[in-house]
């Protein structure tokens, strides 16, 4: 059970700037060195080697050592979750102040992106969408199940979770940007790893983007109904008409 001093601790290695930066560098689920969390957070290696002792200490992030260097990620997906909440609400006091110029580093952000290890933006939420539509997926306020269609939908795509996992198999995760739901737990990493592996997205340098291929409209289209219009991702017309993206 979490005590109110445990709490003021994370709280408190969350809070500074330098640590926040790591930890949202980290949001794509990769594992970074101290030298690229540093850069990345625009300080020194070694004031970065205190910040990420403190991250560790807490729990938030873990180390393993690969060769001659070490490398950081995210201690799991609850710790992104958190994350992800805490940009949404940061996200939310800038709009109340100001609204700012959306550039094209956040259309792309926007469009696709990775929440740690499963798809975010519009094409998260536009498979999230189309599963519920199709009846593979229920969601209900913080829960969700993948239903017998489901299931067999994911086996005949070849996009198959681990059967003996011990995170949930199908989580609605907020999206920050859309507002709506995409799909988190070990379906959502299982169809982000697929379209990773069939080059339906590619990673951008340097951020959490992701960039929809030609493959992937084809992919995405024919798995899920997504399509993509002037940019952005939706639902095919059959499904648009009984789930508005």
């Amino acid at each position: 059970m979490a005590t109110s001093n445990r709490i003021a601790e994370v709280a408190a290695a969350v809070g500074e700037p330098a640590r926040a930066a790591m930890l949202a560098a980290l949001m794509d689920g990769r594992a970074l060195t101290a030298a690229e969390l540093a850069d990345l957070a625009a300080i020194t290696p070694q004031t970065a080697s205190g910040h990420l002792a403190r991250l560790t200490s807490v729990g938030l992030i873990t180390a393993e050592k690969q060769g001659r260097h070490r490398y950081h990620r995210l201690a799991g997906a609850d710790v992104a979750r958190m994350i992800e909440s805490v940009m949404q609400i940061a996200g939310g006091v800038t709009l109340a102040r100001t609204i700012p110029r959306i550039g094209p580093r956040d259309a792309a952000l926007r469009q696709a992106r990775t929440c740690y290890d499963h798809l975010a933006g519009g094409l998260g939420v536009s498979i999230a969408d189309a599963l519920r539509a199709s009846g593979a997926v229920e969601i209900d306020g913080d829960a969700a199940a993948l239903t017998e269609v489901g299931r067999a939908q994911m086996q005949a795509l070849g996009i198959l979770a681990p059967a003996r996992s011990t995170r949930p198999l199908c989580r609605p995760c907020l999206d920050w940007s859309e507002r709506r739901p995409h799909l988190a737990g070990a379906l959502g990493a299982a169809i982000c790893s697929h379209a990773l592996d069939q080059v339906w997205v590619r990673r951008r340098a340097g951020t959490r983007a992701l960039e929809i291929t030609p493959a992937g409209r084809i992919g995405f289209r024919q798995a899920f109904g997504v399509v993509t219009v002037t940019g952005q991702p939706g639902l095919a017309a059959s499904q648009a008409e009984r789930q508005p993206w």
